[in-house]
């Protein structure tokens, strides 16, 4: 199983709809100060069920929620969802999961 993608929707500094897209192996995200690497990191957090806002950064959990700009209104939601890929049925299956798929997206909103 591999982390296929990361597509976010109004998280942080995310106000537009970006796809992530990831190959198998090691990846580096990279870019200059202010780029949205942290919130990216941020995001897999929260997808995965991180109640504690300080945890990402936040003073509240609304603060996640992109704020809007001079150009940009607010955003009223945020949602991140990880896309696995190559996810291996028998794992799934003694998980509890007996999906029938080889790949598994996990929303948050």
């Amino acid at each position: 199983m591999y982390l296929k993608s990361i597509i976010l929707l109004g998280f942080k500094s995310f106000c537009d709809k970006t796809t992530l897209e990831f190959q198998r192996g090691i990846t580096a995200i990279v870019g200059p100060n202010g780029s949205g690497k942290s919130n990216i990191c941020d995001a897999i957090r929260w997808v995965l069920g991180e109640q504690s806002a300080k945890a990402l950064r936040g003073e509240t959990m609304a603060d996640v929620i992109f704020n809007g700009t001079e150009e940009r209104k607010p955003l009223s939601m945020a949602e991140v969802s990880l896309v696995l890929g190559d996810v291996d049925k028998a794992q799934l299956k003694a998980a509890g999961l007996p999906l029938d798929f080889n790949e598994l997206t996990i929303t948050r909103r």
